[in-house]
């Protein structure tokens, strides 16, 4: 291995280490429900503004998002909550159909016809879910996944007691199921991968790859998986995605790797 790849590999590795002492900090924190946004007067709605739901990955919850809600809440998105699925959830489907009714409230409640999401690992395998195969694509203006194993992941073998973890194996029912048809999906795709994420196995299966999505891949260098949903650098291509709002090509797969290169 190349001295740089060694050196960026280390660098990488003490800032994964960093971040875990400092979630787990955090991490009770987390435990407890948010208190929701109010819902605002009528005439107060902005139509480009929609609210942002954070969903969070195996054996997490909403605390690892403190930093990213943040930077959200900065620049001018003012409905940013979070969703705690049970660490007791065994089926991936189950906490698809938890967002799905999550969704509907916060729709309800903010008078928006449509959310955003932004899922980290498993949090956004959860979402594609709900959005290729529930009908949320009908309700979900754009996902954003951070590290995600759309194609699975071959990490910690001995995880596989767990069923959540077997639904994130190559080849896994689930897995199949979001790679068969999507035609017509409406909602628009944005999935950050790292090169250097050691718990994406290999790393490009954060990479999303389907001929029906509206799909944007973006490439990040010098980080791990945990830095994913807290570095300012992926917070600021996280907010472009989400304010972009365009329309993408139907099976683009476009790389960006100066835009969020952070080594």
């Amino acid at each position: 291995m190349e001295l740089a790849k060694v050196t960026a590999l280390m660098k990488a590795t003490a800032l994964e280490v960093a971040i875990l002492t400092g979630h787990l900090v955090l991490y009770p924190s987390g435990m407890v429900a948010e208190r929701l946004s109010p819902a605002p007067p009528p005439t107060t709605i902005a139509p480009g503004s929609r609210p942002v739901i954070l969903l969070h990955g195996f054996v997490d919850n909403r605390s690892v998002f403190v930093m990213l809600r943040r930077s959200l809440l900065r620049h001018g998105r003012d409905c940013v909550e979070s969703l705690n699925y049970s660490p007791l959830t065994c089926d991936l489907r189950a906490a698809a159909e938890l967002l799905g009714r999550r969704v509907d409230e916060v729709r309800a409640r903010t008078g928006h016809a449509e959310v955003d999401i932004v899922g980290h690992s498993l949090g956004g395998l959860i979402a594609r879910y709900y959005v290729q195969r529930l009908g949320g694509d009908s309700r979900v203006h754009t996902l954003v996944m951070l590290g995600t194993p759309h194609a699975g992941t071959t990490v910690a073998p001995l995880a596989d007691a767990h069923p959540l973890v077997r639904q994130m194996r190559p080849g896994s029912e689930v897995l199949r199921e979001l790679a068969g048809p999507a035609p017509g999906c409406r909602t628009r795709f944005v999935s950050f991968w790292s090169d250097l994420d050691q718990v994406m196995v290999p790393v490009e299966t954060a990479r999303l790859d389907h001929p029906d999505l509206l799909v944007h891949n973006v490439r990040v260098s010098g980080i791990g998986h945990l830095a994913l949903p807290v570095h300012p650098t992926v917070a600021a291509g996280v907010r472009e995605a989400l304010d972009a709002g365009g329309p993408v090509a139907v099976g683009t797969r476009e790389e960006e790797p100066g835009a969020t290169s952070v080594a």
